[in-house]
Parts: C-alpha cells; structure tokens; sequence
C-alpha cells in the first residue's frame, strides 16, 4: 500500500512539471492553457484570472469541454484540437495537479504539466 503522498512522489519522475515562477510568462503564450483541477469550492475562493475550473474528479470526462475548444462536433475532435494547447495543472499544493498530469498523459497529451506549490505558492509568491 501507498499514501497519496508517496504515490505522487512515485509518478513525479515521469511527468513535466514548472515553477510558479515560470508560469506568468508561459501563460502569455497564445497557445498556452490553466485547468485548476481544486474543487468549485476551492476555485470560488480565489483563483489566477485565466484559469478554467475542472476539479480533478472529473477532469478525464470533461477536459473535451474547455471553452477553447467548445465549437468541435465530437470529444474526439475536442480533445485532438486540446493536443496543439500547453496545458497547465494547478490545484492548492501540488499533488492533484501531478496526478492529474499524469492522467491526462494516459489519455495521450504531451504538452501537460504540473505547476509546483500550486495555489500555495502563487499566493506566497
């Protein structure tokens, strides 16, 4: 058996993660996306301005659905048009957004990081 923590200590290894620091300037990008994967509570309490809110419990179903991709017929044409985007994961520590990444790694994206230190970090930047 595991702990959640030793899990995403586990999985760290194998997916791309960036500072808080790095993040301003990757979210000027046009090309460049913010999932915050906390939950609708947690998101109404603050937030970064361009962040897209799909709490991790149900982001595999409902990624097809961002707003940058809302006009494709199918979630199959949603989520190959989601595959040109860099996508970035936040939640409030860290450790939702790795595991997040990892999934969505799973699901075939691999412009998908994991921003360290989450909204604790932003917050304390």
């Amino acid at each position: 058996m595991k702990t959640c923590p030793e899990l995403v200590q586990q999985i760290m290894p194998n997916i791309k993660t960036i500072s808080i620091d790095e993040l301003p300037a990757k979210l000027e990008q046009d090309n460049a996306l913010l999932i915050d994967v906390r939950e609708p509570g947690e998101f109404g309490q603050g937030h970064i301005d361009s962040a897209v809110s799909m709490p991790r419990g149900v982001l595999e179903m409902k990624i097809h659905q961002h707003p940058a991709v809302q006009n494709y017929d199918s979630p199959k044409e949603a989520l190959q048009a989601l595959a040109d985007y860099d996508i970035y994961l936040i939640c409030q520590a860290g450790g939702r957004s790795a595991l997040a990444t990892e999934s969505l790694q799973r699901m075939g994206f691999e412009n998908v990081y994991s921003v360290n230190g989450g909204m604790n970090a932003w917050q304390n930047k």
